[in-house]
């Protein structure tokens, strides 16, 4: 199985992640790292491994840049990968050893979230169809991200991939901006009823920040690891926040 697995990598000025994550992929003949022209070290780093093959790209979505890359695979499989994200030694083990059925389409594989290297008990992360059937399974664009669609069965693994990035904190707060603009055009959009319960908490702007501080350190708790789990959470909070900021926005620019 692990012989018929490639890693997809998705880049953009990563110089602070690409190195620890391609470094546990050595087990891989190839790993395709699809870059979106960063000006970094980024491409500099991916060189350095002999196995990885960079493929410069001009980014349009994710959607786009995950189907390009899948397309890129000669494999039967595909595991897909952020660049901060770091396999672990019980999730590779896990790999080598996977005999999967005929009608198993993907795994959906959990995290742990790491601040500064160092894993928290919680996360809000939720697990994701990472490892999947390059000729069955296609990315779509849902809001700020994407989802693979997987027609068959999915399977769930038991060993964890780290989620640790290591970019300063401006980029991480450029993002969150970018991502809230793509999720309100996509909760505005959305019928009622087949919204969530936590969406249908954001359209309403003030509760979403106030119960995610609250879940993160006290139901999860994250508080329990101190002034990591406290950063993670007031992260989670902040994202919440831009979001709200945003979906008002919107609505006094239609009431105007």
């Amino acid at each position: 199985m692990i012989d018929q697995i490639t890693p997809v990598v998705l880049t953009y000025n990563e110089a602070p992640n690409i190195g620890r994550c391609l470094s546990r992929l050595s087990w891989a003949q190839r790993v395709v790292v699809v870059d979106s022209v960063s000006t970094d070290e980024t491409a500099a780093i991916v060189r350095e491994f002999p196995n990885a093959e960079l493929v410069e790209r001009h980014f349009d979505n994710h959607t786009a840049q995950w189907n390009h890359g899948v397309h890129l695979v000669q494999t039967r499989w595909v595991l897909s990968l952020d660049a901060d994200y770091v396999l672990t030694d019980e999730f590779i083990a896990q790999l080598a050893t996977l005999k999967p059925e005929d009608e198993v389409d993907a795994f959906q594989v959990p995290f742990r979230y790491c601040i500064f290297g160092k894993p928290l008990r919680a996360c809000l992360y939720p697990p994701r169809a990472m490892v999947f059937r390059r000729d069955r399974c296609r990315y779509v664009a849902d809001g700020h991200t994407q989802l693979l669609q997987v027609p068959g069965k999915s399977a769930t693994l038991t060993a964890p991939v780290d989620h640790d990035d290591r970019k300063p904190l401006s980029r991480w707060l450029d993002s969150q901006d970018n991502y809230a603009k793509l999720e309100v055009a996509k909760l505005m959009a959305a019928e009622s009823n087949t919204l969530r319960l936590q969406d249908r908490l954001r359209l309403q702007m003030i509760y979403a920040p106030v119960v995610t501080l609250l879940y993160t350190l006290l139901v999860r708790g994250v508080i329990l690891d101190g002034w990591r789990g406290c950063y993670y959470a007031f992260q989670r909070t902040i994202a919440e926040i831009i979001l709200s900021l945003r979906l008002l926005e919107r609505k006094l620019r239609d009431e105007s």
